[in-house]
């Protein structure tokens, strides 16, 4: 029989089969999720360290080199990449393909615990580790800048109220920030003035050190009643630190004041990211995987407005880059001040109307 004939003999039924099937195709196309990279878990973890002034050598010999020791007796491991700079380590484990990412992240857990021990003491935070995967590029790269506001205080609300409201959104994985300041208290010791009253850095260091703990305090237990007693010792202007006192020479106390100058400043002032010439914040939003590119970057332009309308938010966000495959984009890093690169990218404003179109970035 010719398969042929059925549809010969029946041209209606099958006019109207080829238009289900394309109207089938046209539905299925707009439901493809869009995506630069597949979405692969490669067996690829980063463990990353941080210890703020230590130097290059100081990060490999304390640092990435007891890591190392007990990353080289994982099992299934192919590849390890250390990177030691002056306050990080980044350490790259490449597991074989056989390996289960999951069970991978349970070893570097493990040999994180047990090299625990040879790290310096004073560490800040322990070793973090993520998951390395190129299709976690961000889908959305946006720069807050404020005319009012101090850049700390830009940060500051980034962090605590605009990434927590991205992060509701459904779809959104990640919100991170980088640029900004930190605000911190910098105290500038005179050599001269230390010698004059027979102390040392150390002198101040110990005193600074115990004067600004939080920790607990203890309680009154009664008869009928207890009581936690409960004081703030931390000190977080710059005011409050110049009264410390520091020692006592023929009777009279050595103030922070007398052999330093205390300023209210930032933690790190190597860094920052601008847009144009405006100093910003710059938010990273990555998506969720499986989830569809285009419908976060939606839903987060959608929101924008909103959150540029109440009171707390008085600030304003430029999207500067975002991850279309279809559109040219240019994104804007965190600058060095070591390096004087001028970058001349101005983005258009927001959609204050909500239109469903994705904001093109121009070169000037």
């Amino acid at each position: 029989m010719n398969p042929s004939r059925l549809f010969i003999l029946r041209p209606v039924a099958t006019v109207l089969t080829m238009i289900a099937i394309l109207l089938a195709g046209a539905v299925a196309y707009r439901q493809l999720p869009v995506s630069a990279l597949p979405q692969v878990d490669y067996p690829t973890i980063q463990v990353v360290t941080f210890y703020p002034g230590a130097g290059p050598d100081v990060m490999t010999s304390s640092i990435t080199a007891p890591l190392e020791r007990q990353f080289g007796q994982m099992p299934g491991l192919n590849q390890m990449t250390s990177a030691s700079s002056g306050g990080s380590s980044v350490i790259t484990l490449q597991f074989s393909l056989e390996i289960n990412l999951d069970v991978a992240e349970q070893e570097v857990q493990a040999a994180m615990n047990a090299a625990a021990t040879f790290l310096p003491r004073d560490l800040p935070t322990p070793p973090v580790y993520n998951k390395v995967n190129p299709a976690d590029a961000p889908i959305l790269t946006l720069a807050l800048t404020s005319a009012t506001l101090p850049l700390p205080q830009v940060r500051d609300l980034a962090e605590t109220r605009f990434a927590q409201k991205i992060s509701q959104l459904s779809g959104v994985g990640l919100v991170s920030i980088s640029g900004g300041q930190r605000p911190a208290v910098r105290i500038q010791a005179n050599p001269r003035a230390l010698a004059a009253y027979g102390l040392t850095l150390e002198d101040l260091r110990s005193v600074v050190a115990a004067a600004n703990v939080n920790q607990a305090k203890g309680g009154f237990d009664g008869p009928r009643r207890a009581s936690i007693i409960n004081a703030t010792d931390q000190l977080f202007a710059g005011k409050d630190y110049e009264a410390l006192i520091i020692a006592y020479r023929n009777g009279a106390p050595v103030h922070l004041s007398d052999v330093a100058d205390v300023i209210d400043d930032v933690e790190n002032t190597k860094q920052a990211a601008w847009m144009n010439d405006m100093p910003a914040v710059i938010v990273n939003i990555q998506r969720q995987p499986g989830t569809n590119v285009i419908e976060v970057v939606d839903r987060v332009k959608r929101l924008l407005p909103q959150l540029q309308g109440t009171r707390d938010f008085s600030f304003s966000a430029d999207i500067i880059r975002h991850g279309d495959p279809g559109c040219s984009c240019s994104t804007l890093a965190d600058r060095d001040l070591r390096h004087d690169a001028s970058h001349g990218i101005q983005p258009e404003q927001l959609d204050l109307d909500g239109v469903d179109h994705l904001d093109r970035v121009r070169r000037g």
